[in-house]
This record gives C-alpha cells, sequence and structure tokens, in this order.
C-alpha cells in the first residue's frame, strides 16, 4: 500500500521507499524536502506540489513541461529526475540531492571568483547547457539561482519549468514566448520579434560567467526599462583585472546581435576556454524514469487554460515594455520623490525631439546647458559669480521605442528647492500627472 504524508512532516514516507527530513526550501509552487531512499539509504530531493495550488495558479503546463524535460536528461551537470509519485492532492517530484547550495550564495558570501575555479564552473555550465541543445531543448532561465553546487563542487543546472522542445517553434522555426529573469535575459528575447533559443541561453551563459568572474551583474537597474535599454545596447564595462582571453570570450558572448554572437561550439574552442577542459560524459543509461499517470492527469478547468505560446495569456513585465509604445509607463517606475537626487519619467517624443524640449525648457528657466558624451548638464550659477554654481543637473534620456523614451534626471549637487522646480517644470511639459501615475500604477 502507498502512503502519502498529508502535511509532509519528517519521518512520513512517500510511496513505499522515500522517508522524508527537512525542509530544504520553499517557493511559490510548493516545498522541497530532504528524503532518504529505506532500501539503499541514498539522499534525495524531494519537491512536492500541491495539485490544486498548480491549477490555481494556472501552470499546469509548466509542471508537465519539467517533468517531461527532465526525463530526456542524463548528464553529470544537470539535475538528475529519478521518479514522479502521485497522490489524489499532490504530486512528488524525486529528484538528485545536491547538497552545496545556489551558485547565487556562493558568490554571494564569497564574491567574484578566481578565473581557474571560475573556468572550470563555467566550462561545466557549457557543457550541460549544450547537451541540453543537443536534446533540442532550451532552458530560456539561467541564472545563477538556478545553478547547483554539489559538495566538491561540482554544478547541476536546474529548474527546467520555462524550458522550451522542439514542438514549442513557431512556423518560423523561432520561439516567441518573452520569459526569463530581467538581468540574465537576452535582447533579442525582449524585442518580441522571436528568436533562437540556443543564442538566448548562451547570452544567459555570459550573464553567468561575468558574476563569477566579477562578483557583480554587467546590467542592473532597479527600473526594468531602464535596465532593459541597457541589455539592448550590449555595453558593459569589463573589470581590467580580467585578462584579455576572459574580457574577449565576455565581450563575444554578450554581443547583443544574436546573428553575430559567439556559439556553442565556438566557445568551445576559445583559447580561455579551453585551458585545462575535461569534457564531461552523458550518462546515457537505459534507465527509465517512472512517473505516475496520476502526475500528468492535472488539468485546469475548461477555458482556464492558457498556452503559455499564446498571444492571450496574461501580460508580465517584459511584455508591458514591449507593448509601451501604446501605453503610459510613468507609474511602472518607483514613485521617486523630486527632492531625491534622481527621478525618471517616460515620454512620447522621439529621441531628438525630447532633447530639444529639454534645452528649451531649461533654457527658458534661466539654467545654461551642455550637451556631453550623450547627456544634457544643465548649470545654474550665482547670481554674484561666474565661477561657481547653485545647482548641477544631468539629463540623459533612454530610447525604449522610436515613440517612447525614459527620461533620468540626476542632481550632482545644488539646492534641492530649484531642483524640485526643473523636475516639476520638465514633468508637466511632458504630460506627466498625477492621473497618469495612477492610471499605470494599475497594470
Amino acid at each position: 500500500m502507498v502512503i502519502f504524508a498529508r502535511k509532509e512532516k519528517e519521518g512520513m514516507r512517500v510511496g513505499n521507499k522515500y522517508e522524508l527530513g527537512r525542509t530544504l526550501g520553499e517557493g511559490n509552487f510548493g516545498k522541497v524536502k530532504f528524503a532518504r531512499n529505506l532500501d539503499s539509504g541514498h539522499p534525495f530531493a524531494v519537491k512536492i506540489l500541491e495539485k490544486q495550488r498548480i491549477i490555481d495558479l494556472k501552470i499546469t503546463d509548466q509542471i508537465k513541461r519539467e517533468i517531461g524535460t527532465l526525463k530526456l536528461l542524463k548528464h553529470p551537470n544537470v539535475v538528475r529526475l529519478h521518479e514522479v509519485i502521485a497522490s489524489k492532492t499532490k504530486i512528488y517530484m524525486v529528484l538528485e540531492y545536491v547538497n552545496g547550495g545556489e551558485l547565487f550564495e556562493k558568490i554571494s558570501s564569497k564574491g567574484k571568483l578566481s578565473e581557474a575555479v571560475g573556468r572550470r564552473l563555467f566550462q561545466q555550465l557549457i557543457d550541460a547547457v549544450s547537451y541540453c541543445h543537443d536534446k533540442g531543448i532550451f532552458h530560456r532561465d539561467l541564472k545563477l539561482e538556478n545553478v547547483l553546487v554539489d559538495a566538491v563542487g561540482n554544478i547541476k543546472v536546474s529548474d527546467f519549468g520555462l524550458s522550451a522542445l522542439p514542438q514549442h517553434l513557431q512556423d518560423d522555426g523561432l520561439l516567441h514566448t518573452t520569459c526569463g529573469s530581467p538581468n540574465y535575459v537576452a535582447p533579442e528575447v525582449l524585442k518580441n520579434k522571436g528568436y533562437d533559443g540556443a543564442t538566448a541561453d548562451t547570452w544567459s551563459c555570459g550573464i553567468i560567467l561575468y558574476v563569477i568572474l566579477t562578483g557583480y551583474l554587467p546590467f542592473d537597474d532597479r527600473n526594468l526599462a531602464v535596465l532593459f535599454q541597457k541589455i539592448f545596447k550590449g555595453e558593459t564595462q569589463i573589470p581590467k583585472w580580467l585578462s584579455p582571453e576572459a574580457k574577449h570570450l565576455i565581450r563575444r558572448i554578450l554581443d547583443p546581435n544574436p546573428s553575430t554572437r559567439i556559439t556553442m561550439s565556438e566557445i568551445k574552442e576559445h583559447d580561455w576556454f579551453k585551458q585545462d577542459y575535461t569534457p564531461a560524459h552523458p550518462e546515457e543509461d537505459d534507465d527509465d524514469v517512472h512517473i505516475d499517470d496520476e502526475a500528468l492527469s492535472i488539468n485546469e478547468p475548461p477555458g482556464a487554460e492558457k498556452d503559455l505560446n499564446s498571444p492571450s495569456h496574461r501580460i508580465n513585465a517584459f511584455e508591458l515594455i514591449g507593448m509601451s509604445s501604446c501605453l503610459d509607463l510613468s507609474g511602472f517606475f518607483e514613485k521617486e520623490d523630486v527632492s531625491e537626487r534622481k527621478i525618471r519619467f517616460t515620454s512620447n517624443y522621439t529621441h531628438e525631439e525630447l532633447t530639444e524640449r529639454i534645452k528649451s525648457t531649461v533654457l527658458q528657466m534661466g539654467f545654461s546647458v551642455q550637451k556631453k558624451n550623450g547627456k544634457l548638464k544643465v548649470t545654474q550659477e550665482h547670481k554674484g559669480g561666474k565661477n561657481s554654481a547653485n545647482l548641477s543637473v544631468a539629463a540623459e534620456v533612454f530610447e525604449i521605442s522610436h515613440m517612447l523614451n525614459v527620461v533620468e534626471l540626476r542632481k550632482s549637487f545644488g539646492d534641492g528647492k530649484v531642483y524640485r522646480q526643473l523636475c516639476e517644470k520638465l514633468m508637466h511639459d511632458h504630460g506627466v500627472s498625477r492621473s497618469q501615475e495612477l492610471l499605470a500604477a494599475e497594470f
């Protein structure tokens, strides 16, 4: 008789052979608990998912996709799925136990890694991801949090919930679902025009390499619109301390043009990558993964299920930016008080029109303006002296689309009252109103 734990307490059993232990992690979809096989004594991680919660969150396709994908993958650097057990109310995914935690935690606690250590981890990452691509599987959510590290320092790629298979390609041979994690997503994914899954995964691997070797993200901003514009440009500062070979590889991977970006096979031939490289050997055994029929029988109520690749699914942050040419996004950003050092707002004028309007406005207010390195430097001098200024503000325009731009005003120093007046005047001239902020905040 199969016994299932109602509350999954320590010491309870799942199936006839797994005894549950402590909680390893907890997320929106369920818990992950330590488990031990009662016959062999081997440790496992059991991902426990509540069927009703899966239905409520409309993620049945995502769970089925993850199970189906993991069933195909047998590689030393990919988390292994051993078994899927189901009850009437829950699904239990029995996974390989990786006891070293996330690569994210390793970097957060220790900072950047040496090139030798970082190279070994990156070699394993590329081995794992290229293996997935050879199987026709594209991960689409590669990030430090989804790369686990075992006790001896080897990595294991995990979390294939957003992965894509050949059947998800559209008629043009491309993927069209905008998904992933903002700091790691490739620029072509954000453009909503279709993308190659392998090329997009390669970009994400480049982000991971950059963080491993530097300790911080190459593209970062708390406002998504500005973050995405930085990603579109692909302009990142590479630290001087890195070797020339490492710098070259990073630049080739973080190429915003997917057609000229380095490929997985080319990465494996790169001089920096090849140092002390020993290719991994996939574990192509004949052991089939047992999956209870109950696990894949979950279905949402008729009319409730949304295909992730359908244009009718719920709008996410990526699509909101992609559709921004017809939406007011003034409330999409944090509402920064104009008394603070920095503020942003959006405008539907073109980049050129916007620059000229800002210059015209600040000149009418009695400010001086200079254009330098793509930014406008706005200053106001004391009436009694030419060599000092009581306010200095940098104005920069980020182009999101042809008819949507983000204006960033950053105060270098000076009178806060005068700065507020400047900000309020510029926002007023570009139609930023309180009612628009409240409307946009509803999205």
